[in-house]
């Protein structure tokens, strides 16, 4: 299985980027791949992307959820995938995001993507959009606070 695994300074405090990180149906407005995200329920989340120019479908669930801290997931359905994405505090109104991705390439054109560094530069271009998209608000558009234990 393949990884990615990047980080942003974000300057908002940790709970306003958790809070609007936990919010998955925004993610397409910073995350250019994602075309659509529908949240099941409070563990469950469905998400069709573009990935080498074709749509792709899978549900993931999310096994770990400490607020503030990090959440965890599992792709339940699709290509093999996971991850984890954690906040760190670097001050009162600053957060470090960190994300990592694991994937596993399906064909020999996600695998030649994976060679030339394809998904690294998405999941970097990813995280400074959401960096962007967090600050330019100054606020979450929502939040979820619940707590899911692995």
């Amino acid at each position: 299985m393949a990884y990615v695994e990047a980080s942003t300074d974000v300057r908002e405090d940790i709970e306003t980027v958790y809070d609007q990180w936990t919010q998955f149906e925004s993610f397409p407005e910073f995350m250019d791949a994602v075309e659509r995200v529908t949240q099941i329920d409070d563990s469950h989340v469905r998400w069709v992307a573009r990935i080498a120019g074709r749509s792709k479908e899978w549900e993931a669930e999310i096994v770990e959820q400490v607020p503030n801290t990090r959440i965890a997931w599992a792709g339940i359905s699709g290509a093999p995938n996971g991850g984890t994405v954690t906040f760190a505090p670097l001050g009162a109104d600053s957060t470090r995001v960190t994300l990592r991705l694991d994937y596993e390439p399906e064909d020999w054109l996600e695998r030649a993507g994976e060679a030339m560094g394809v998904m690294q530069r998405q999941v970097r271009q990813d995280l400074d959009d959401f960096k962007s998209y967090i600050e330019s608000r100054g606020t979450a558009t929502g939040e979820s606070r619940g707590r899911i234990a692995s």
